[in-house]
């Protein structure tokens, strides 16, 4: 059974990033995409290089729907809860808290860049935060939850 783990973990690990690319990037019609290319001064516009600007937004001062805080903020997180689930499990090296949450923030920074450059969604640093806070949640309840079976294991 351990011989068809990895492999399984690997195929849910590829279309979990496919998912989530798709979900990120590609929310927009790709013309438009082509279109806004390169267009800095609209980037510009729409991006937020402030920590904690947009989560304060959301919480205190927008009169937005619930559903659009929790997509807005909640779903930032629990879109990377998977990504600190897996990269561990599916990556030896990555089996630390350090390296999971570095590689979480990464490749939220790159996801905010494409953004960017593309003028699709907005490059926001909370963004960054709050993909990194799921990635790390995801980590600590994949690493708990293995603490917990080695434990009774033991017994």
């Amino acid at each position: 059974m351990k011989n068809l783990t990895r492999p399984f973990l690997y195929i849910v690990f590829g279309f979990y990033i496919i998912m989530l690319t798709q979900r990120v990037l590609f929310k927009y019609q790709i013309n438009m995409m082509v279109e806004r290319f390169g267009d800095f001064d609209l980037a510009l516009h729409f991006s937020n290089f402030v920590p904690f600007d947009t989560i304060y937004f959301y919480l205190f001062e927008a009169e937005v729907h619930i559903n659009t805080i929790i997509s807005n903020l909640a779903g930032n997180i629990i879109g990377f809860i998977p990504f600190g689930i897996l990269v561990p499990l599916v990556f030896n090296s990555f089996r630390n808290l350090k390296k999971t949450v570095l590689a979480a923030f990464c490749l939220s920074f790159t996801y905010e860049c494409l953004q960017f450059l593309f003028v699709i969604g907005s490059f926001d640093v909370d963004d960054l935060i709050l993909n990194t806070l799921g990635g790390l949640i995801g980590y600590l309840l994949v690493k708990t939850s293995i603490a917990k079976v080695n434990f009774f294991e033991t017994l």
